[in-house]
């Protein structure tokens, strides 16, 4: 009997599968346990891939990079303004709820402040230039 192959019995997974996949695994309420179980992969091949994603060494040419975000309450020691100025100040979008800012440990000490209104395809843009230093 000759044998002509071995059967490779690794799947190769495409880079937008695992990207889904990881993106699936930080959902909130979700663990990697039953996403790996949904996809058909072992859960240490999604923390692998997770490790990977925030390092942004998952592959492909977009690779996504995460970043370790922290959520805190805003103190401001600044005067109350009155309603009316408010209400002539302020966009029509933003409605009346608390500020909440958003911090961003770059690394290297650095971090960035965003209010929760901040356009993502902006934050996405500075995000990119402060990576390239």
């Amino acid at each position: 009997m000759e044998v002509l192959g071995a059967i490779e019995r690794r799947r190769r997974w495409r880079y937008e599968d695992k990207v889904r996949i990881v993106e699936e695994s930080f959902a909130a309420g979700v663990t990697v346990t039953d996403v790996a179980r949904r996809n058909g992969v072992a859960a240490s091949v999604v923390f692998t891939w997770r490790r990977q994603a925030k390092l942004g060494q998952l592959g492909g040419s977009l690779a996504p990079l995460l970043l370790p975000v922290e959520l805190a309450p805003v103190v401001t020691d600044v005067m109350p303004t009155p309603v009316s100025d408010v209400a002539a100040a302020e966009p029509a979008r933003r409605s009346r709820r608390s500020p909440v800012i958003i911090e961003i440990a770059l690394g290297s000490g650095r971090r960035l402040r965003v209010d929760r209104d901040v356009d993502a395809d902006a934050l996405r843009r500075v995000l990119d230039v402060l990576d390239r230093r």
